[in-house]
Order: structure tokens, then C-alpha cells, then sequence
């Protein structure tokens, strides 16, 4: 029997949203930046007269636009005005460089790209790298609310140059009342993101409207959004369209605080002078607004979801005790945003503020729209046992994993395998109370004598000490060991600085001896991204300059086959000679 038609078959598709809040919404706040104030039914109209102005600049359904922004009222339009012409949103990291800018303006073909004021002569660089082939029109967002006279590069104001038109002069060609058409699929392409890089060379996912539907409903639900929130943009849209809050915030007739760029002293005045209730960051961000000198609690409560790399127990702790109610998820841009969530239970209320922090630090659980998460040893493929010890890759099924990465057929087919799983590269264990808690990236696995060490593990312990800033460890190449932990830190004061010895020794007393690193390194500030991730393959070749310490010992014996668990990514030699000069 036929039961399928057009009534019940509607295309999903998160751009909806803008159109029901200009309704339920209308005359509410929408967006506030500075002494920039909008509603509900102007940020709906003025992106369907964007909507039309692109559509008049001839280019097609399929075709990409890019952006180059940060949190401004423009990138927040942007997020629904682009995929309503039926092209694909192309975000761009707003700290890239322009001969990154370049290639990846080639790769997506992009024919349109919007651009910061602050930005344009970084963008105008990367033309310049561009071949024979025609660079994209270029479009001007101009603030008149910024004092900045900076570029966010750092370098001297830029010279006014020939523009192709203004973010303005663009909506003026444009219809306010256009009709958008929603996309004929659902799994049409509607964003194309490009990854941090953090472990690797940046890859273009390829979302669906329906992945991101199903994503920005899922997300609403699990963070138990209520309607009209206020919410402080503290995490870059850029970044997986702000995990699909972009939308969401459309979904429930929130107020988005747009800010500029992230500052905690600025943070703390915002949440205060406007009331506000949520906003998202990654683990870096806890640590800033925990950080900050002459911090007082807050006035209310503040929600405050962070996902991108698991979080320090400590960190959570020094949070929470400031009033923000800190929700922990787990996502990648492949997913966009988290589908899995550390679903809270109320018998732990009942346990100290410690051991409250370290079951929050975990990953935690399914989301509702996610179909099935799981953790698989890489040798046998199947399950690993429900102890929190036995490591293996985590893998999941949900509706809103990307279409595949952007003309990487080989790419995709590595991570989405025939037998329906998305492999994430990232390596974790499930507790004994089905709680999923990620130990590391497979790469920044530590193999110290034959055993697998987690870098994360190390961290949350060096950022329990009192005078450690940030932390990250990396493998260091040792010539008895295979690899030892390096510690790579930075300071809250440069005065209170313990040394070498004092850092190592309060990791011993924490951690297993073959975790304890060997090495600390401190720098002023680590490399991260602009999502606040530490870059940790910037810390691996930095510990991997080190070089090979010079051991200890002068002793030379044949060490017994050890088995250790195996990963494909892993290669060390047991049973062999070692020489301790």
C-alpha cells in the first residue's frame, strides 16, 4: 500500500524557525548588539530581503557563499539568508590565515563571500593568491558599532579600497517580503563547514537540511531550552553554526547578545546587565570566566553548555561555585553539535562538590534524536566491556552525521563505514553506568612501556594545582620508554611559579608513576584554536623538537612480551634489546 505523499513528506528544514518566531515572537527582541537592537519580525524580513538580493546577484541553488565574521548581527542574518536562496552556507574561521582563506575559497568554489570590515584586506591578500581562475564577488559587512580600529590580525588599519558593495547597499536590492521556497529535499546540501584542524588538515562537511533539523531540535531538547532565553554568544557562529543554536534560538523566540569577541571581564558585565540565562563554550572559556581576577558570583544562575574537548574536573568545580550550571556534551562538526549529553541525576546532588565535578567531566549519555552511541575494540569490532577501563574508538548513528566531506570520497568512506557507523577518531571508555567518557583523540594517545596512557587523564590533574592555567601533554619520543608524558603549561602568575621538580612531584602523588610526566614546558599562552581548542599537534612537534632525554641508567636487559591493547594508529617493538646509556 502507497502511503506516502506530499502532505506527509514536507522537507525538514531548521530555516522554518525564523518564520514561526516572526509570528509567536514578532515584536520581541531578537538580537543585541551594543546600541544595535532588532525584533523577532525584522530579523525575519531583513533576511528575506538578503534572501532576494542574492538571488539577484544570479547565483544558483547548490552554489556556495561564504562568510568571514565574527558575532555581529550580519553572521546571525547570514545563518538563515544564504541557505533561503538555496545555496550552501560556507562559515569561515575568523582566525585563519589568508593563504588558508585562499584555498579554501577555491575548494568550495565559493561565488560570494561576506566579509567583516576589520578582515577585508586579509580576504583582498587571499585573492591575490587565487590562479587564473575568478575570485568570489566580495561584500562588506560594516559595523558602526565597533571601536575597534584594529584588524582581528592585528595589523594597521586598512586602506579604503574599491568595494563591491556594502552588507546594506546588498539588502537595499533586496525585497523584504520575498517569498522564500523551502529546499525540494530534505537532503539537500545547506552548509558546508570546514573543521578547526586540530588534528589535521581542515575538511569541508557537507550537512543536510534534515541532519540539521534534527540536530538543532535534538539540542533544544537536551539542554531542556526554555522559551525566550537570553542568550550571550560567547561561542563563534562559525563554529558549527554555533552548534545549531543559530536556529534554535529562532525555535524558541530567544534573545541572542551578539559579541564581538570574547573578553571575560565584558562577559560578566553583559550576563548582568541583560539577565542572561544560557550561552555555550568551549572548556577554555570556563577557565577564563573562572580565572578572572576579581570575580564575584554571579546574580542568577547562568546555563552554560561545553563540549569540544572533555573538561577538567577542577575547572567545572571553580565554575559551578561562581552560579553558572554547567552542562557537559559531546559532538564534532561532523554531527552539528552534541549527541551526547551528561544527563544529570539527582542522587548525585548528594555528593561532594569533587566528585559532583569528575561525573560531570564524563561525556554521559545518548541524546534523544541520537539512534545509538558505542565504544568498539579496534581489533575485534565489537563492544568493549562496560568497566571504564577497556579502550576502543567511539562510533555512533544519528540523523544528523554530514553528508560526507566536501570531494573527499576517500575521506568520508574512512569514517562512514558500510556497516552504519560513524567512526569519530576519538578513543574512550563506557563506565559500568553506560556513561561514555572520552580519554583521548587517537592521536594524542600516549604509549609509555607498553601502556596506553590518556593525555586527558594527566590534564585534569595538573589543572587541579593552583597555580596551573592551562594544560595539555603530548607524547615525547623516549628511547626506553617509547613515549613519556610532556606537560606543556601556562601560569595564572608568573611570581608563583613552582618548578619542574614541584609539578612532577604533585603529579606523582596523583597518577600512576608511568603517567607522571617527565617533562614541563611552560609557555605563556598554548596554541589554540579559535574555538578555544589546544592545538595538540602543535604540542606533539613541539615535544617531539625535544628530542630523546638521555637516560638514566647504564644497564642493558631483554624485556618479556608484554601484550598491550592494540590500535591501528599504535606501533611499538616489545621483546627487544634495550641499552640505558
Amino acid at each position: 500500500m502507497e502511503l506516502l505523499s506530499s502532505t506527509n513528506t514536507s522537507p525538514l528544514t531548521p530555516l522554518g524557525f525564523l518564520e514561526r518566531a516572526a509570528i509567536v515572537y514578532g515584536d520581541c527582541t531578537s538580537i543585541i548588539y551594543n546600541k544595535t537592537t532588532y525584533t523577532w519580525k525584522q530579523t525575519y524580513f531583513r533576511s528575506l530581503q538578503l534572501d532576494s538580493a542574492i538571488k539577484s546577484l544570479g547565483i544558483g541553488c547548490g552554489q556556495v557563499i561564504s562568510v568571514l565574521s565574527p558575532n555581529v548581527p550580519a553572521m546571525y542574518e547570514l545563518q538563515f539568508a544564504i541557505p533561503m536562496s538555496g545555496a550552501i552556507l560556507s562559515n569561515m574561521n575568523t582566525r585563519l590565515y589568508a593563504r588558508t582563506i585562499s584555498i579554501l575559497l577555491q575548494h568550495s568554489e565559493s561565488k560570494l563571500i561576506f566579509v567583516d570590515f576589520l578582515s577585508h584586506s586579509k580576504v583582498l591578500e587571499a585573492f591575490s593568491l587565487f590562479p587564473s581562475n575568478k575570485p568570489p564577488l566580495l561584500v562588506i559587512i560594516n559595523d558602526d558599532d565597533c571601536d575597534d580600529l584594529v584588524e582581528t590580525n592585528g595589523s594597521n588599519p586598512p586602506p579604503a579600497v574599491d568595494l563591491d558593495m556594502t552588507y546594506e547597499e546588498l539588502m537595499k536590492k533586496g525585497d523584504p517580503y520575498f517569498k522564500w521556497i523551502p529546499p525540494k529535499s530534505e537532503w539537500d546540501p545547506m552548509v558546508l563547514n570546514y573543521t578547526s584542524g586540530t588534528t589535521s588538515s581542515p575538511k569541508g562537511v557537507v550537512h543536510s537540511h534534515r541532519g540539521l533539523f534534527i540536530e538543532t531540535v535534538d539540542s533544544i531538547i537536551y539542554w531542556s531550552v526554555p522559551k525566550q532565553p537570553v542568550y550571550l554568544w560567547t561561542l563563534p557562529m562559525f563554529h558549527a553554526n554555533g552548534w545549531s543554536f543559530t536556529w534554535g534560538m529562532a525555535a524558541v523566540g530567544g534573545t541572542n547578545i551578539c559579541l564581538r569577541k570574547f573578553d571575560a571581564s565584558t562577559v560578566f558585565s553583559l550576563i548582568n546587565q541583560h539577565a542572561v540565562t544560557h550561552m555555550c563554550g568551549a572548556p577554555v572559556v570556563l577557565n577564563m570566566l573562572a580565572n578572572e581576577p576579581g570575580k564575584q558570583p554571579l546574580q542568577r544562575p547562568v546555563q552554560i553548555l561545553t563540549a569540544g574537548a572533555p573538561p577538567p574536573a577542577p575547572v567545572l568545580f571553580r565554575a559551578e561555585s561562581l552560579g553558572f550550571v554547567v552542562s557537559h556534551g559531546y559532538g564534532l562538526t561532523e554531527i552539528g553539535g552534541s549527541i551526547v549529553t551528561c544527563e544529570w541525576k539527582p542522587e548525585w546532588d548528594r555528593l561532594s562538590g569533587d566528585e559532583r565535578a569528575r561525573l560531570k567531566a564524563r561525556q554521559g549519555v545518548r541524546t534523544t534524536a541520537t539512534a545509538k552511541v558505542d565504544v568498539l575494540d579496534v581489533e575485534s569490532g565489537l563492544s568493549v566491556k562496560r568497566d571504564g577501563l577497556s579502550l576502543g574508538e567511539v562510533v555512533i548513528r544519528c540523523g544528523s552525521i554530514m553528508l560526507g566531506y566536501y570531494k573527499d570520497p576517500i575521506g568520508t568512506s574512512k569514517c562512514l563505514k558500510e556497516n552504519g557507523w560513524f567512526y569519530t577518531g576519538d578513543v574512550g571508555v563506557i563506565q559500568p553506568d553506560g556513561y561514555l567518557e572520552i580519554r583521548d583523540r587517537s592521536k594524542d594517545v600516549i604509549i609509555s612501556d607498553g601502556e596506553n596512557l590518556s593525555s586527558v587523564e594527566v590534564e585534569s590533574v595538573l589543572y587541579s594545582h593552583l597555580a596551573i592555567n592551562e594544560a595539555a601533554v603530548a607524547a615525547r619520543p623516549d628511547e626506553l620508554w617509547g613515549e613519556t608524558p610532556c606537560a606543556f603549561v601556562s601560569l595564572k602568575s608568573e611570581s608563583d611559579q613552582p618548578s619542574e621538580k614541584e609539578l612532577i612531584e604533585f603529579c606523582r602523588n596523583r597518577l600512576s608513576h608511568y603517567m607522571v610526566p617527565k617533562t614541563v614546558v611552560y609557555k605563556e599562552e598554548l596554541p589554540k584554536t579559535s574555538t578555544g581548542k589546544i592545538q595538540k599537534f602543535v604540542l606533539r612537534d613541539l615535544a617531539k623538537a625535544l628530542g630523546v632525554p638521555r637516560a638514566r641508567l647504564n644497564v642493558t636487559f631483554r624485556r618479556p612480551h608484554k601484550k598491550i591493547q592494540a590500535f591501528p594508529f599504535i606501533h611499538m617493538k616489545t621483546n627487544m634489546n634495550l641499552s640505558f646509556v
